[in-house]
């Protein structure tokens, strides 16, 4: 029954990022897949190309799923882990669980997807206004099929839900940051995911629905400019110039198989021609552990056995359609990046 449980969350992880946009594609861009993008010379970038990569072939990801360890991840990366995570000094969550009635502390492990890009944006860095992307209207606009409603700081779940203590700020509560957007998200699942959802349910008669609607809690917001870590960012981007702005959507709610999320878009000026902005975005999602241990629930019911969470999770289901999230977290990624780029383009 967990596992079932879990197909529904795995499923809001791919939801919560990219700020939600649209599932057109951004035809003008093209992926191209790099071992390090941050290693990549600035001088290997073209026009229209966005260099990718997704960790999942390095040496500490797990050979199965492709995801990291967040021990090695913290370990073998972290200066990445200092900005990607919840907060800097964020680690594996301690929880309660139920045991025969009796709840005992446990240490929730997580795996991580994370994902670096790096693009040309053909105009100087001061041209571009990373505000327009915090608002309701425009968010409203990039993806009607995604419902948003502000919260405040008092709906934001962390902030007084003792079962979310472990996700709250140690700086501040989420929403209220100067000038960020706070918003609960609903979105109904589409192409064949909702069939395989209601054949689950069917099954399992008297156990806990798994939902059709993906619902999370993000904040976004633009950076100011006394918040920004010069020295810190530009070492996560290896890029030798200074920050000019930093787009930041924190996922702080998901239940169950997700624990945070992050995006963060980091814009600085080409260093040989200021003309250009190289733009570099980076996005990782914790992911529970136990979630991706769950496969003999699905694997024993025959027209299951493709919906299996991490499968589903990592694109690799036949129950993944479409270019949107239906498509699985690989794929809507690199959509979603497309789409960024051509709006940041613009």
């Amino acid at each position: 029954m967990r596992a079932l449980c879990s197909l529904r969350w795995s499923l809001i992880a791919l939801a919560a990022f990219s700020l939600s946009v649209a599932p057109a594609l951004a035809e003008g861009f093209r992926v191209e897949e790099v071992p390090s993008v941050t290693a990549a010379p600035l001088t290997q970038l073209k026009p229209k190309t966005i260099f990718f990569s997704d960790h999942t072939g390095d040496k500490i990801a797990d050979g199965e799923t492709g995801l990291m360890r967040f021990e090695d991840w913290a370990r073998e990366l972290p200066q990445e882990k200092r900005f990607l995570s919840l907060f800097p000094n964020y680690v594996e969550p301690t929880i309660k669980v139920s045991v025969h009635g009796i709840e005992k502390p446990y240490t929730e492990k997580l795996h991580m997807y994370v994902v670096e890009t790096r693009f040309l944006i053909g105009k100087p860095a001061d041209a571009i206004d990373l505000n327009r992307f915090v608002g309701l209207d425009v968010l409203e606009k990039i993806d009607p099929s995604i419902k948003h409603r502000r919260i405040t700081a008092e709906q934001a779940r962390p902030n007084t839900d003792p079962k979310s203590a472990h996700n709250r700020n140690p700086d501040r509560r989420w929403c209220e940051a100067p000038q960020s957007l706070c918003i609960e998200s609903r979105y109904p699942l589409e192409g064949r995911l909702p069939v395989g959802i209601r054949l689950a349910n069917k099954l399992e008669e008297g156990g806990k629905k798994i939902s059709e609607f993906m619902e999370f809690q993000t904040e976004i917001r633009v950076l100011p400019k006394q918040e920004i870590d010069q020295a810190g960012l530009a070492k996560l981007t290896n890029v030798d110039a200074p920050v000019a702005g930093v787009l930041e959507q924190t996922l702080f709610d998901v239940n169950q198989v997700m624990q945070f999320g992050k995006l963060l878009a980091v814009l600085q000026p080409h260093p040989t021609d200021r003309t250009k902005t190289v733009a570099t975005i980076f996005m990782a999602l914790g992911i529970e552990t136990d979630v991706l241990q769950q496969k003999k629930e699905f694997a024993n019911v025959p027209v299951l056995r493709n919906l299996i969470p991490v499968q589903v999770l990592m694109g690799k289901s036949s129950f993944n359609t479409g270019n949107s999230i239906s498509a699985g977290l690989p794929g809507y990624v690199r959509n979603r990046i497309r789409a960024i780029a051509e709006m940041l383009e613009k």
